[in-house]
């Protein structure tokens, strides 16, 4: 535990767009090396893509597949007795919406489409169908955290 003094969130400041919150977030995440407008392009590019493909609103479908993607369990390292054991924890709110967007970014990076807008915007649909490769980093940590499930009495 830090024996400084608590930290404080930052307050996100919502997107000019959508009036998003989570929109910010998320571009926030996309951002690199300070290039914010060139994120921002990259999102809503990927959000007209995946209006165009689907057929329904671009941010529902986008809401849709980053729920999917939200862990509800994790697994924390914790050292016992000279052992380490992966030890089952709930994650909480904040974190599961940082970690799926975290997933999403990541495995968006890795498709093989043209540019970055088509890569996102090809993760968001298969992640609003329960499939690609953010779902299954989900089940993948699900797994593990249910294997482990036996050390859930160490939790702290």
């Amino acid at each position: 535990m830090s024996r400084r003094r608590k930290t404080h969130k930052r307050i996100v400041v919502p997107d000019p767009k959508f009036k998003s919150t989570l929109v910010t977030q998320f571009v926030n995440t996309i951002l690199r090396a300070g290039k914010k407008r060139t994120a921002e392009g990259i999102f809503y590019s990927a959000i007209d893509m995946v209006a165009e493909h689907s057929g329904q609103d671009g941010l529902t479908v986008f809401k849709k597949a980053l729920e999917n993607v939200k862990p509800s369990l994790e697994v924390k390292t914790r050292r016992i007795g000279g052992a380490n054991y992966q030890i089952p924890v709930e994650v909480s709110s904040e974190r599961k919406t940082s970690l799926a967007i975290r997933w999403m970014i990541t495995y968006s990076k890795e498709r093989t489409e043209k540019n970055m807008a088509e890569r996102l915007a090809n993760e968001i649909l298969a992640a609003s169908k329960n499939e690609g490769g953010s779902i299954r980093k989900k089940i993948d940590t699900h797994k593990m955290a249910e294997a482990n499930k036996a050390f859930a009495h160490f939790r702290w």
